[in-house]
């Protein structure tokens, strides 16, 4: 009897400094421990740490659907209800959404092109419709100017380029890329579109076009409907990237942007208008 006192005191003892070791109560201990966790909480919890990975591959980027997606690509087996659950308990969450102004300048005499495209931004094969257009990204050294080409197809950009001035050159270096990168048939009458900027407009660029058999769209005057998606891709860039960093220099913010539209964007960023896939990927499976 004087022994298992002795017994059940040490126990008594070794319970209380466990408890004060993790910070815990021993009424909840002793609770944990006759009650331990269901299979289903465990499997939630397993989710988290798969639903966490996620988050951190896309940059912080993903809301509900997408993390949904992204998780049964990864072979899980949940539902869209329990990742939205899980996501809202646990605070995983998509960055906050800024708005997004454009910059586009078309006041000058150059010619413009007519609007061949007309919002028709659903295209049936690669290498049909290429849309164009600039931003411009902040850093502690100036601006950054940034142009993109990308494919209707599959949203895919297949050209780009960055300078420290919004000049023609950028405009024919990212066609210049987008050129070398995809090699366009001349037969499949490729249509390029953008805004109506003096880049685009310019001589050279347009020479560029005529000289790859290159079609030459251009959207109605004051209306930003008309590229939308190539404005959507910076909105996305902006919004999951750009606004979350705070550049030193121009060249601090290039491999970034490089980053994220190469590594990233590109390869395994998951689009609804896709189905879920990545650009990428979308070429391979069409």
């Amino acid at each position: 009897m004087k022994y298992a006192f002795i017994h059940q005191h040490r126990f008594q003892y070794s319970i209380t400094a466990l408890c004060n070791r993790l910070n815990v109560s021993p009424s909840g201990y002793r609770y944990w421990m006759q009650y331990p966790i269901s299979i289903r909480e465990q499997r939630d919890q397993a989710l988290v740490i798969h639903l966490k990975q996620i988050h951190r591959e896309c940059k912080s980027t993903y809301g509900y659907r997408r993390m949904y997606h992204a998780a049964r690509l990864q072979g899980l087996n949940v539902g869209r209800n329990r990742v939205h659950r899980l996501m809202r308990i646990h605070g995983i969450m998509a960055r906050y959404k800024r708005k997004y102004k454009t910059t586009t300048n078309s006041r000058h005499t150059l010619p413009v092109a007519s609007n061949l495209l007309n919002r028709q931004f659903n295209v049936s094969a690669p290498n049909q419709v290429w849309v164009s257009d600039i931003t411009y990204i902040p850093t502690q050294e100036g601006w950054l100017d940034l142009a993109t080409t990308l494919d209707l197809y599959s949203r895919k950009i297949v050209g780009w380029a960055m300078d420290q001035r919004m000049q023609k050159s950028l405009v024919i270096r990212s066609l210049q890329m987008a050129l070398h990168n995809r090699r366009p048939n001349p037969s499949q009458r490729l249509m390029h579109h953008s805004d109506r900027g003096s880049q685009y407009a310019s001589k050279l660029f347009q020479k560029l076009l005529k000289a790859n058999a290159v079609r030459c769209s251009m959207s109605r005057k004051g209306n930003c409907w008309d590229n939308a998606v190539a404005e959507s891709f910076f909105r996305t860039l902006k919004e999951e990237l750009v606004h979350q960093q705070r550049y030193k220099t121009r060249d601090e913010a290039k491999r970034s942007i490089f980053e994220y539209i190469e590594v990233f964007y590109n390869q395994h960023r998951l689009h609804s208008s896709l189905g879920y896939m990545s650009p990428n990927q979308f070429e391979r499976v069409a």
